[in-house]
Formats: C-alpha cells, structure tokens, sequence
C-alpha cells in the first residue's frame, strides 16, 4: 500500500474511533483493511459498532467528513455550501470538493489497480492493462478544470419557475474546480493500439453496480465519448490539487472530461472499451438527455457541454446590517467558453452593475467576482448575478424545462435580509 494510501487510512480510522466518522457504507473488509494499515485491528470490537455519539460529520456511501458548515447531503451526495468557498482561493480544496456518487465511495487499493483497454477499435485482439505505476510512466499533464453534475440547479426549475423535474434536488454547489494531474487519454490509446477505424470510447467504473428503484441493474456506471474528445483534451487523472486523488473522488484514477457534464468524467476508471461502432449506455439514452415538450420524442442528442452559470459566496437569505458596506462575491463558469463579463443587481434586476474579475476567462473555468453594496434601509432584498462567456451568451432569465432537470442556466434569485 503506498505511503499516501496508509496515512489517509491512518487518519479515518482515527475519525471514526473519535466519533467524527462512522462505517455507513463501507464493507466490512475494507474496515478491516484500514484497522490493519494502523495496526489497530485488535483495538476495535468486531462488530465494528457506530460510537455511541451521533456523527455529523460523515455520511453513508462517502468516505471522507462532510460537515454540515460546508456540505448538504443529499442521498449518497455531498453538495458544496457556496458560502464555504469564500476566501478558498481559485481552486476548490479537496475536503470542500462535492462528491457525486451513484452508489457509494469503493476503497480500492492503488497497488492492485489495473485499467484495461480493450475492444475492436484496437489493432490487437487481447486486451491491453496498465498499472498505476505504468500511467505515470507517461509524459504527465496538469490542467485545471472544473467537474460539474449536469443537475446542478435543478432545485431552481421548481423554487424559481414553478416546474417539477426528476433528480437530486441540488442548488449550485454541484461543482468544484481542481488542478488535476495524469496522463492524456490520447496517450494511453495510442499505446494500446487504436486504429482508424475507432470511433467511440467507453471509460466504466469500479463502483458498485447501479440498481434502479424499480430494481432494474444497469450495471456499472459507463458513458461513451466520441473519439475526436477522448483525443482532445480528456485525462486519466491521478493527482487532484497536488495530492493523490481521495477514494471519494476516484483513487486511483478517473477520467476527466474538462467542460462536458459531470458524468463523463468517470471516477475509479476500471476499464476502457475501443469500439469501431457506436456506443451506448444508459448514461446516454435513458438518462442526460433533454426529455419535454420543448424537445424530439426521442430526447435531445446526449449532453456534453456544460452551461452558464453564477452563484452568490452568500448564505440564502442571509442576515445583513443596514447602512455598512458588503462586499459580494461569487464565482462564475460556463463550458462553452470563459467568463468576460458578470454584472450584478441587488434590486432585483431592476437596475445592474458590472462586478470586478478576479481571474482570467477560462473555458474549463470559472472566474471569481467581487462588488461593493451599501443597503440603505431595512428590508428583503433579491441579488442576481448574470454572466456572460466568450461566445457571447448571456444567463438568461428563465431555462427551458426538461423532465429530468438538466442544465438550469437561469439567473438565480438570491434572498438577503437586511436589517
């Protein structure tokens, strides 16, 4: 077990014998397995009791703490408090990163670890494996971008626009940016043999197979990717902000997908099929596409870009003193081309004015952005925060529905007391 492994497994069990985390979700084995990295196995009961103080700082399927000062936990997801990111920096730190999961966080051992790439999109028949140690052979690529679920906002159709939609109930902390290391996906295809006739490549995961409400077992989370992407700019990822990647965010490697919807970047890449046809996968055809009136019977072409959006470093409905003189902040980030402009109303829309940048326009992402208010008198006030990217689009006021909840672009209303 790597060094970085055990001193991480070192520091869970030590929050979990406090009290400060608890064993929801994670097999009995794997419990096992960090007990014996700290040479404590005999130290615990075996039958691995939660302590009898409640933990609020962990939650079932995910391995890492999510304090409530900084997560909302939603099913087997953690969603980032924006208010939290103030003051972080450009990059979100790891133990503020949200954690999308559709099943729970797998404890995999780097050691162990093989990704295998296969299929008759490769000149050879028999199937190509690369260790750990194998991908950081290759040439290495830093490049910070953000991930993104596609869901993200999708609480706003039904608060904001009165429209019901299927999925986990997020707000805008859906999304974390990250300076991510590993090796080119082009790379690694290149050294397996892909031939001419490739068209599509289909990372899957290592977590738990996903079983629907109904029952139904879709198998391991996978979603296929054109080749003309997975030869741009996609990584096979294994560092996240100079770090090891943590089991929650894909240890040992996962794909990086810089600026599509977050699904695309699949964590705890098991194995990559070469296919001469297209691909398809229930991440593609029942799910992340566009489903409503506005759109085919069929459903949109699958996602892939993110939209435009903006969010307030702001508690809602958040308290503030008449009279004194706020700073707002807040960060903004589209996928299909950097932030230039944001501009700000604190009147409801009723008048804007243009925020201050604090960062370069990135397309993979999001820019940080401050103005000044001084509230004169007492009341509710609405803030909003409309960007603008380089391709020229601006939120708009409202987003088309869709049945599933995607790609809420809208400006948000933002609730402030003052008093």
């Amino acid at each position: 077990m790597p060094l970085h492994e055990s001193g991480y497994d070192r520091r869970r069990l030590r929050q979990w014998l406090a009290g400060d985390a608890r064993a929801d979700g994670v097999a009995r084995r794997d419990m096992l397995r960090l007990l014996a990295a700290a040479g404590l196995t005999a130290a615990v009961p075996t039958a691995l009791a939660a302590p009898a103080a409640a933990a609020t700082t962990a939650a079932a399927g995910i391995v890492k703490p999510v304090p409530e000062d900084w997560f909302t936990i939603r099913g087997t997801n953690a969603e980032t408090k924006f208010p939290s990111l103030a003051g972080t920096g450009y990059h979100t730190p790891i133990d503020h990163f949200f954690v999308r999961n559709h099943t729970s966080t797998p404890v995999l051992d780097a050691e162990t670890w093989k990704l295998t790439v296969w299929g008759d999109g490769l000149a050879r028949e028999e199937p190509v494996e690369f260790t750990l140690d194998d991908l950081k052979r290759f040439p290495a690529t830093t490049r910070s971008a953000f991930v993104e679920c596609a869901g993200n906002g999708r609480s706003f159709f039904t608060t904001q626009q009165g429209q019901p939609v299927t999925g986990t109930a997020w707000t805008l902390g859906a999304i974390g940016t990250a300076r991510w290391k590993g090796v080119r996906l082009a790379e690694v295809l290149r050294r397996a043999g892909l031939t001419r006739h490739a068209v599509d490549v289909l990372p899957r995961g290592l977590d738990a197979e996903y079983v629907t409400a109904d029952g139904t077992n879709l198998g391991h989370v996978r979603r296929p990717l054109p080749l003309a992407k997975a030869l741009d700019d996609v990584l096979l990822a294994y560092e996240m902000n100079g770090e090891p990647l943590p089991p929650d965010h894909g240890h040992p490697v996962r794909v990086l997908v810089p600026s599509w919807v977050g699904i695309a970047s699949i964590k705890w890449v098991g194995d990559i099929e070469v296919a001469a046809q297209p691909l398809y996968s229930p991440w593609n055809t029942d799910f992340y596409r566009l489903f409503g009136d506005a759109y085919p019977e069929g459903g949109s072409a699958p996602l892939t870009h993110q939209t435009l959006k903006s969010a307030f470093e702001l508690d809602w409905n958040a308290s503030l003193p008449a009279g004194a003189e706020h700073r707002l902040t807040g960060r903004s980030w589209s996928g299909a081309g950097g932030v230039v402009r944001v501009d700000v109303s604190t009147d409801g829309g009723t008048t804007w004015r243009r925020a201050r940048l604090h960062d370069a326009p990135c397309r993979a992402g999001w820019v940080r952005w401050s103005t000044d208010w001084r509230p004169a008198t007492a009341g509710t006030y609405t803030l909003l925060a409309r960007a603008t990217d380089t391709t020229g689009r601006t939120q708009p006021e409202a987003t088309v529905p869709n049945t599933q909840g995607y790609l809420f672009d809208a400006v948000v209303r933002h609730p402030v007391q003052v008093g």
